[in-house]
């Protein structure tokens, strides 16, 4: 995925030294439990393990990790809580309005789906979203509730786009950069907004992305408006967002799904396949079977 770039800031400040300690303790149990995990966790880059019980899941990383705990009870399922969690601040960023027409890409993934429907939730009056197959499009008008949805592999996103949105867009929501922030460019209607989440199409290209070639001249003549952000921008929201979200899973007015993978071995594999769009909702590893 290439260097970071030493000019750009971190996305998260060096862990202050008590925070370093739970990190050493929790890095102890794990030990205890399987010798093995220790040298697996120093060698991980950043990838989800989820735990049963109080500690919901924890993020390993060589410098990093941020553990989250939530009462078991307080929704049906403690992941979905997370997996939601870390798009608390799309609203804001983008301004959504309700009414709005809203494209996300890459929306059968655990940021997409979950973005998609918070948009149906909080009163968009159409909610589309890109997929990689007939299977994760069904998933999306079927059981998510989006208005319209379309594998990109079935021709020019612009093409696709124009037909599920005829009327246009008044958002869009990216995780996927290229080709489909070019075409959703082209859809928005005057002082559209842009939430840049991600732009994994471009992730590992060995040469420089084409595009978007229509950036320049529709950002002005649409006066557009274009943000990115990072998940800990807006965590006053936090209080606010766990209530309103919490609510919808308990109610079941909101879906998340997972693609699970035993064992701590099955890290790294989950990981590739996840860039590789392998997942449908969020990927988890599940380091031990539920307790009884």
């Amino acid at each position: 995925m290439g260097t970071r770039d030493p000019r750009v800031d971190a996305y998260l400040e060096p862990l202050p030294d008590w925070q370093r300690e739970t990190l050493q303790r929790v890095r102890e149990v794990l030990h205890r439990a399987d010798p093995a995990m220790t040298e697996t966790i120093k060698r991980a880059v950043q990838p989800y393990f989820v735990l049963e019980g109080n500690v919901a899941a924890f993020l390993a990383a060589r410098d990093h990790v941020n553990v989250f705990v939530y009462d078991g009870g307080i929704v049906p399922d403690p992941t979905g809580l997370i997996t939601a969690g870390h798009h608390n601040t799309t609203a804001r960023t983008i301004g959504f309005r309700e009414g709005d027409a809203v494209f996300v890409s890459g929306a059968a993934g655990a940021v997409g789906s979950l973005v998609g429907q918070f948009a149906r939730l909080r009163g968009a009056s159409r909610v589309v979203g890109s997929a990689g197959s007939p299977a994760k499009v069904q998933w999306l008008t079927g059981e998510l509730g989006f208005d319209a949805a379309f594998d990109y592999h079935d021709g020019r996103v612009a093409d696709l786009l124009a037909t599920a949105a005829p009327g246009g867009l008044d958002v869009f929501f990216d995780n996927v950069g290229g080709e489909h922030l070019e075409a959703a460019l082209g859809a928005l209607h005057v002082h559209g907004r842009v939430a840049i989440c991600g732009a994994i199409s471009q992730y590992n290209a060995i040469e420089p992305p084409p595009g978007p070639r229509n950036f320049g001249g529709l950002m002005v003549s649409k006066r557009l408006r274009v943000e990115g952000f990072l998940v800990g921008d807006h965590t006053d929201l936090r209080p606010q967002f766990a209530e309103t979200v919490a609510g919808w899973l308990r109610s079941g007015e909101l879906v998340v799904r997972e693609t699970v993978r035993e064992g701590l071995d099955q890290a790294v594999p989950a990981f590739l396949d996840l860039l590789r769009g392998g997942n449908t909702g969020k990927m988890v590893v599940r380091l031990a079977p539920d307790p009884d």
